[in-house]
């Protein structure tokens, strides 16, 4: 795979002609109004429109489950929750992992304000090349990806191989997907200035306009420019992000193309993980102080995603989606460790210098069909995907240097390697699934039956180009899901069993092992049992769960190591979120969970019963919102909590627990006869320095201290 594809930068800027400003989801009162019909006869969601805003504009109705396309909250047998653009604008988030501050069943896995973002979700990995745009993944920016173009964050939680086929990077904790933004029928043109700490200034612009009868052809552009110094001391970023969005919206056909070109830099530094010699962990640094001073580089996302929909009547319709994305990469955006931390916080850093790329291609394409035997209603999907993906990188390293975590050397940064950057893999995830909703009892009762075959082929290659590895397996995966309405649309009781995919182990005799072997991919086993409840405006939802994951064990000596994947992991939750209007002028948003990580299986009992890493016991985040008597004027607060972990599957490494508070208000006016917002948050208004969480054994990352985010929005 040789693609290249530059010249979306500038097919976006001839797209962004002066004359075509912009429109934008306006209020929430507005996105119920404008809204296009939705032309489905028994109530819930089309599942190619976008659900409506529910009750306060900070979620949505519904939210996407990859193959089935749009499907309410309450008529859902998983646990799902989409975070809408009023809440990204309102909280002042900038990144993926600042709108899921929100959710309690997510944790950062990277240093606040790294140039990766990867997360864990029900106690397991998803990484920021596991994130999905539209329910496809090889697509969304890799590293931070922009939320300027994003209308909506969405959050299946849970195994979801079946709905979305396996994540490129095996992530098996749930799905987190982005949905771009389209022009809505009312025009806009939306300005907004914003400040963040130390001194960064950016500005975004938001246009969108509707043409045609009935408003058929849209087309929605945002561009953003953001620099200056970040709350790390002597660090320096830059961040461009240009993207746009042209939609067709016909009675049969609906149709768009998304183009997005970001860029993201930096110098004087990055946000740092931290590695322990002993289990004496010394206290968390000021997050301020600059580990790696002398760190810098630069990121690049581009891509091109089309999607089309046919209806051709109310029984039958087809998809089709396909897109491309070019990610390249250079300086030391990986490897930004301190080694070897001692109980008095001297350690050892080196540097790192990368040049890589990777590039993706995806596409999806299959069919819909409504009907009806007897008493029994049939939503009827079938699906075939194909993801493309092809990497290559070069690295430079220097020897350990001496520092300290609270008084750090500035370590030298290697020379960026030179050379032809050679293919180093490339992978093809290709699937085919069929999956039958059936009805009866007036909805009441809803039975999800599914099935996906998944192929996974991956060869990797040595500096010589030679084969040093090929992969090439299948598994099959099912879902079975049942909801249940007994008292009315109020309250849905939901149970499911589904299963994720990551790829399985590919061993060679030559790395000690007895003979060379590949295992099938690993099937994770998820059964959930749920309630959900809707009181007006309103609503709550609890899931009681457990995910088992195999996991690879050896037993025996080199050269005769013998492997099996008979381990296992298992995750036990319980998780409760809510969200909606507590009254017309209050408004909440978060929940809690309860986990327990187990290994549950292991290579001759070593750590059997032993807690996983980094998943803590209680993990709870809720926030408020409040319109004061002041017209136009509202006041939040959010409170995050995250109980004590342990570092190592071990149980002898152990951070304790952290809790921040943050504040914020925003107030609505009219400035020159235009509509203006003023917004300021506080993040972590009370300056903790806590290390946060763990990915990998036994490290540690860093939360960020106080954060000060101001913003000011015009529309024109």
């Amino acid at each position: 795979m040789a693609l290249r594809i530059k010249p979306i930068a500038l097919a976006i800027g001839m797209l962004a002609l002066p004359q075509l400003a912009w429109a934008q989801s306006a209020t929430e009162a507005e996105k119920e109004a404008k809204l296009p019909a939705v032309k489905v006869t028994d109530g819930r969601e089309n599942p190619t429109e976008l659900p409506r805003p529910f009750a306060g504009g900070q979620v949505a109705k519904g939210a996407g489950l990859g193959l089935l396309g749009n499907q309410e909250v309450m008529d859902t047998p998983f646990s799902i929750i989409s975070y809408t653009a009023k809440l990204i604008e309102d909280q002042g988030a900038k990144t993926v992992a600042d709108v899921l501050k929100n959710n309690p069943s997510v944790r950062f896995t990277t240093s606040d304000s790294h140039a990766y973002e990867n997360f864990r979700l029900r106690g397991f990995d998803v990484h920021s090349s596991d994130l999905a745009i539209n329910g496809m993944y090889g697509l969304a920016p890799l590293g931070h990806s922009a939320l300027e173009f994003v209308e909506r964050v969405e959050v299946l939680n849970g195994p979801s191989a079946m709905f979305t086929g396996m994540a490129p990077s095996g992530a098996i904790g749930g799905v987190i997907n982005l949905v771009p933004k389209r022009a809505a029928d009312a025009p806009l043109t939306r300005v907004t200035v914003d400040y963040q700490s130390a001194s960064q200034i950016g500005t975004s612009v938001d246009v969108g306009r509707r043409f045609g009868a009935d408003n058929v052809l849209g087309l929605r552009v945002n561009g953003s420019y953001r620099d200056g110094e970040t709350a790390l001391d002597g660090q320096d970023k830059t961040r461009k992000f240009l993207a746009a969005a042209l939609d067709y919206r016909g009675e049969a056909l609906t149709a768009s193309l998304d183009l997005y070109s970001g860029k993201e830099s930096f110098s004087g530094g990055s946000p740092a993980m931290f590695g322990f010699a002993n289990p004496a962990i010394p206290a968390a640094p000021d997050p301020r102080t600059n580990q790696l001073a002398s760190a810098a580089g630069e990121m690049e996302n581009q891509a091109v995603i089309a999607r089309a929909d046919y209806v051709f009547n109310r029984h039958v319709s087809v998809f089709a989606n396909a897109g491309s994305r070019q990610h390249d990469y250079s300086g030391w955006v990986n490897g930004t460790h301190v080694h070897n931390v001692q109980p008095n916080g001297n350690a050892q850093v080196r540097g790192v210098a990368q040049r890589g790329y990777e590039e993706g291609v995806s596409a999806e394409a299959g069919a819909r069909f409504n009907v009806g035997t007897g008493a029994v209603g049939h939503e009827l999907v079938v699906q075939a995907t194909r993801l493309d993906l092809e990497s290559g990188s070069l690295s430079a390293v220097t020897g350990m240097q001496a520092s300290n975590i609270y008084n750090p050397i500035v370590p030298p940064l290697p020379a960026l390697p030179t050379g032809p950057l050679n293919k180093g893999s490339e992978s093809t995830l290709s699937s085919l699934a069929l999956v039958d909703t059936l009805s009866l009892m007036q909805d009441s009762v809803r039975l999800t039956l599914g099935l996906r075959q998944q192929q996974v082929q991956q060869t990797s290659y040595n500096a010589a180009g030679a084969v040093s590895s090929d992969y090439d397996e299948k598994a099959v995966t099912p879902a079975v899901a049942l909801l249940l309405k007994p008292w009315g649309d109020g309250v849905s009781l939901y149970a499911n069993y589904v299963e994720g995919l990551s790829q399985g182990a590919s061993l060679k005799a030559v790395n000690g092992y007895a003979q060379d072997q590949d295992f099938k991919p690993y099937q994770t086993e998820q059964t959930e049992l749920g309630v959900k409840w809707q009181q007006g405006r309103f609503a709550n939802t609890f899931s009681l769960f457990q995910i088992a994951k195999p996991e690879l064990i050896t037993s025996g000596t080199a050269p005769n190591l013998v492997a099996s994947d008979d381990g296992e992991s298992q995750v036990r939750g319980l998780e409760w979120n809510t969200f909606g209007q507590l009254m017309p002028t209050v408004r909440v948003l978060g929940g809690a969970s309860y986990l327990k990580g187990e290994l549950t299986k292991t290579a001759g009992g070593v750590n059997q019963g032993n807690q996983l890493f980094g998943v803590p016991r209680w993990q709870g985040n809720l926030g408020a919102e409040w319109d004061t008597p002041l017209s136009g004027l509202s006041l939040n607060g959010r409170v995050i909590a995250t109980s004590w972990q342990y570092l190592n599957n071990a149980n002898t490494y152990r951070i304790p627990g952290w809790g921040q508070l943050d504040l914020g208000a925003r107030y609505t006016t009219r400035v020159a006869g235009r509509n203006a917002t003023l917004r300021l948050n506080i993040n972590n208004l009370f300056d903790r320095h806590y290390y946060s969480g763990s990915f990998a054994e036994p490290r540690a990352t860093l939360a960020a201290g106080r954060t000060v985010l101001a913003s000011a929005t015009a529309d024109f």
